[in-house]
């Protein structure tokens, strides 16, 4: 969609997940976030020099994702959860994060816009919502993964 030459900001709630050896039924999610990598800094101080102290640059470090969707009683998702959290038995696997376009999805299959792609990505926590009989809300389940680190594409 363009108005006046420029472009609307591509649509945020139109997205896939994949995560390879999981089937594409398990990696249906209604929201994702935490898909950030920040830089850390040491301060250094330099003998003589008082004005001011070095900031040197440290490794970049990836911030959790954060998986959520309606509670799913079997899943394989869920299985690689729980050997990871309660057998402490980890098998990483990357996992694909596709912003899609949602014109493309009205008129035939949508198409990725931008894509992540979290290298070496383990479950490190679930959680499910608090249940409560006096609402009628759905069961949530929450997966937290830690990854070592993405990279874009277009």
């Amino acid at each position: 969609m363009q108005v006046l030459g420029n472009y609307y900001p591509p649509a945020g709630f139109y997205f896939k997940v994949v995560i390879d050896g999981m089937p594409d039924s398990d990696s249906e999610f209604q929201e994702l976030s935490g898909l950030s990598m920040s830089m850390e800094t040491q301060s250094v101080k330099e003998a003589g020099e008082n004005r001011f102290t070095h900031q040197l640059p440290l490794p970049a470090k990836a911030e959790p994702l954060v998986l959520k969707r309606g509670l799913k009683v079997s899943s394989p998702l869920v299985e690689w959860c729980r050997k990871a959290i309660e057998d402490f038995s980890f098998s990483p696997k990357n996992l694909h994060v596709f912003l899609l376009d949602i014109e493309g999805g009205t008129q035939g299959a949508p198409k990725p816009l931008m894509a992540w792609h979290l290298i070496n990505a383990f479950p490190t926590k679930w959680e499910v919502t608090g249940l409560n009989a006096l609402n009628n809300d759905i069961a949530i389940e929450t997966i937290q993964i830690n990854y070592n680190y993405f990279t874009k594409s277009s």
